[in-house]
């Protein structure tokens, strides 16, 4: 399977994307230690889209409430049976079509790296917007900076739900350890399938220590977001969110040492429900930027 490669000028960073495996990050190191969880690995996310490292979400991020919605006029039922669907323990569709199967055109030049993609006949019958797909990474001895670009190519507007899923390890520290903080101040209602309901409230936990904690919490961002961060084994990861993504998700499963902080261009569902729901119209471009920080 075909990697790409990148280091930072300084050689603190080194990032590796799989662009037959929908430009998963599938590595980002930092002195040698490795700062993404690796779960099972790229093997099985190229074959099932297991999640793991850095993957992008598309077309939507985490869950839709049923498997049809309408969207500028356009009325799509999903096939529960299709391969492009990867259906979770609520009986829902997650993650969207299959991320993990879209190939990607890349180009690297040592410290950056150039990707596009389109969309295939499949995919657009379940999700009828043309579009091209392009991504820049870029690494510095201190963050990776990934911007996404969506470009209609059709004659009609694209909705814009597309996400990522970063998964962070800290080495040298136990998950009990890992100091949080969630710059946020309102957090998403979600139902008993993790759909929020439209309603909003005050965040639980804005930051401490991880502890025993479980998470897996949406909120709106702020408009002047500060970015969230881990703290632990004398390393802080962050995510910051520079532009496009206005909501997130914060990712502890209380068995697993691993954290995540999700940006998402949209709530959970918003395909269904439009809450937040942005569409990118003909002959114009929607862009979004986050940068994973690393301070040790």
């Amino acid at each position: 399977m075909n990697v790409v490669r990148l280091r930072s000028a300084g050689g603190e960073l080194e990032a590796a994307f799989a662009p037959d495996a929908g430009l998963v990050g599938c590595s980002l190191t930092h002195r040698g230690e490795e700062l993404l969880a690796q779960r099972q690995g790229l093997e099985e996310y190229a074959r099932s889209g297991a999640t793991f490292g850095i993957p992008f979400l598309h077309p939507w991020a985490n869950r839709l409430a049923g498997f049809a919605y309408g969207v500028g006029g356009q009325e799509v039922a999903l096939d529960r049976d299709s391969g492009l669907l990867r259906i979770e323990e609520h009986g829902l569709p997650i993650h969207g079509l299959a991320p993990h199967a879209l190939r990607w055109q890349a180009e690297e030049r040592g410290d950056a790296l150039r990707a596009h993609a389109e969309l295939d006949r499949e995919r657009l019958e379940a999700f009828p917007y043309p579009h091209r797909l392009e991504v820049e990474v870029t690494l510095a001895d201190d963050a990776l900076t990934l911007r996404t670009t969506l470009i209609p190519t059709g004659a009609i507007p694209v909705p814009v739900a597309f996400g990522y899923h970063p998964y962070f390890v800290l080495p040298g520290a136990p998950r009990a350890e890992w100091e949080v903080e969630l710059p946020v101040d309102r957090q998403l209602v979600l139902d008993e399938n993790m759909i929020p309901t439209g309603e909003h409230e005050a965040p639980e936990f804005r930051r401490g220590a991880l502890s025993d904690r479980s998470l897996d919490n949406a909120y709106v961002m702020p408009e002047r977001a500060r970015p969230f961060t881990v703290t632990g084994g004398g390393r802080t990861l962050g995510v910051e969110f520079l532009d496009g993504y206005t909501y997130a998700q914060a990712f502890a499963p209380a068995e697993k040492e691993l954290i995540c902080f999700e940006p998402m261009t949209a709530p959970a569902n918003a395909l269904i429900s439009h809450e937040g729901l942005r569409l990118a119209p003909p002959g114009e471009s929607f862009s979004a930027a986050f940068r994973i920080t690393v301070d040790g």
